[in-house]
């Protein structure tokens, strides 16, 4: 990223005609600006952004180099960019013959290196080693809450027992007729859950609770077939119970066909119970529990070995983002990407909305015309969509980004593209689609945080780079998801669900390149095992479905 900086602002790219604030900024304050002083006419706030130039009514806002909105009435020089003086606004886009040639990073210092991860029959290999359980309806929801209170509880999983602890603790003082008004909530010592895991090599038992299966549209059905399918072929997934009631519309058949075509050398356990035709729920409940059980003790069997670096697939996610995301963050993970994929690993960048304004450098990245036409049509007709009911990609930002500096989606969607670097586009994937080429794919979700790590996760990423300006907690069931912090602000705040803290790129202590290396580092250790994410430390399992309706 081509930029220009003080202590207290920010031209990210020579062509803005706006430079972001690094820190509190007062009104009146005195700006010396190439060779010009630039009186601020409002009070900037860290984030935002203020005008070097005059603007009159319909000229174009200028940031990463792009269009990025326009004036709605005449701003002067020095003012405050707001939601009521720019509109979102983004160039046209379109196939181009362009070389997209590629620099890559020097990775001298990687080629060599290896995670520990679990070796796969079809050469994948997981950074974790999970049983999953699959309801094909969500009538099975509550027997897989029984079933997970029961196996958490006894097989070292369960990380709510201090929060059960807690609550005896006020119970105990309401009865005892002591005050709770000040009773502390820091008495309480969280365990780790490795430390009492009955099967040490079985990172977790997951569950797939979801909304869908039937009552909805065949269509909703099939594609909820395809995700499932996704989830039980993922590298990080050993063995598979499958819970069906027996008369929804996802059979458990359909699901199995779904799975055999995604991989058709699919070998994995699966445990196939179906309510309508055991003798009871309890005997349904306790039989799934017993051939888990016997599951569990074949795949603690399979231990972790050294893999090259280019087996790994990681998704980048930005999600409660800030003014600071696409200036620290998400250009380090950017940096990050670009060095996995010149080791020859796979990256997927998803978010289809939060791609908007940033589509032109994109197509010209791709590698072939027929990569470049397939996200075209996925974002014009995903857009079409959103406008049919009254919306659009320009209604993406929620009142956190715009509270924290991001006016416009364009704004938001060029800096959340950062975190897929510079590298040429390999591939176009549609909602579940496998990623099969090395190299940076595009991967159509919604922006939605869950909906978009469900996808990525579907798409067969094993690790997920999230970054956050606001703090978040959403993870995955299958996928670790690993938290980024834009600024140390955060990353003090919400320490507990925080990985990595990139503020030292605000401050000038470190530069992108450098914090890019070190996420690599903390993704080597984390595919290894040998560090946890917050988000799999909180079982952080977040999995919603998206059925293709309109999500931004």
């Amino acid at each position: 990223m081509s930029a220009s900086t003080t202590n207290s602002f920010l031209q990210i790219h020579p062509k803005d005609n706006v430079l972001v604030a690094l820190k509190d900024l007062p009104i009146g304050e005195v700006i010396n600006w190439d060779n010009r002083i630039i009186i601020l006419q409002d009070a900037v706030r860290a984030k935002h952004k203020f005008f070097i130039d005059e603007l009159k009514p319909g000229e174009e806002v200028i940031m990463y180099g792009v269009l990025v909105g326009k004036a709605m009435v005449a701003i002067s020089e020095g003012g405050l960019m707001t939601t009521e003086n720019v509109y979102h606004a983004s160039q046209d886009y379109a196939y181009r013959e362009i070389d997209c040639s590629w620099q890559s990073p020097d990775v001298s210092g990687f080629e060599s290196r290896t995670f520990n991860g679990y070796h796969r029959p079809d050469g994948k290999v997981g950074t974790a080693n999970y049983w999953l359980f699959i309801p094909t309806v969500f009538c099975e929801n509550r027997n897989l809450d029984v079933i997970r209170e029961a196996l958490y509880n006894t097989l070292g999983y369960n990380v709510t027992d201090k929060y059960k602890d807690f609550t005896t603790q006020l119970l105990q003082a309401y009865q005892e007729g002591r005050s709770i008004e000040t009773f502390s909530t820091e008495t309480i010592v969280a365990s780790h859950p490795v430390k009492n895991r009955v099967f040490k090599n079985v990172d977790g038992i997951k569950f797939l609770n979801h909304q869908g299966g039937c009552g909805g549209t065949r269509q909703d059905a099939s594609l909820l077939g395809n995700l499932l399918a996704a989830y039980a072929d993922h590298p990080n997934v050993a063995g598979i119970t499958i819970l069906s009631l027996g008369c929804q519309h996802l059979q458990t058949q359909d699901l199995l066909a779904d799975i055999q075509k995604r991989n058709p050398g699919f070998n994995k356990k699966v445990l196939i119970f179906e309510q309508q035709q055991s003798q009871s729920e309890d005997q349904l409940i306790r039989e799934a529990i017993l051939r888990t059980f016997e599951g569990l003790t074949e795949i603690n069997k399979i231990e972790r070995a050294p893999a090259p670096l280019s087996k790994l697939c990681v998704g980048v996610k930005c999600g409660g983002s800030d003014g600071f995301s696409g200036i620290s963050a998400n250009p380090a993970v950017g940096y990050t990407s670009d060095l996995l994929v010149a080791l020859g690993a796979k990256v997927l960048l998803a978010e289809f909305p939060e791609l908007c304004g940033a589509e032109q450098n994109l197509i010209d990245r791709c590698t072939d015309r027929q990569t470049a036409e397939k996200f075209i049509k996925l974002m014009r007709e995903y857009d079409a969509q959103a406008h049919a009911v009254g919306s659009g990609f320009h209604m993406n930002p929620s009142p956190g980004n715009i509270k924290d500096g991001l006016i416009t989606d364009a704004i938001k969607s060029t800096g959340a593209a950062k975190k897929g670097g510079t590298s040429p586009v390999v591939d176009v994937l549609d909602y579940t689609e496998p990623a099969t080429r090395p190299g940076l794919n595009l991967v159509c979700t919604p922006g939605n945080d869950v909906e978009a790590t469900t996808g990525k996760a579907a798409s067969g990423a094993t690790l997920i780079l999230f970054t956050t300006g606001l703090g978040t907690p959403t993870g995955n069931p299958v996928c670790p998801v690993i938290k980024i912090a834009t600024n140390t602000a955060l990353a003090t705040r919400m320490s507990d669900i925080i990985d990595i803290d990139t503020g030292a790129i605000i401050r000038g202590e470190k530069t992108i390149e450098e914090m890019g290396t070190e996420i690599l580092e903390y993704c080597i250790k984390a595919a290894s095992g040998e560090l946890i994410p917050k988000a799999v430390q909180l079982n952080q399992d977040d999995f919603i479905p998206w059925k293709r309706g309109v999500s931004l």
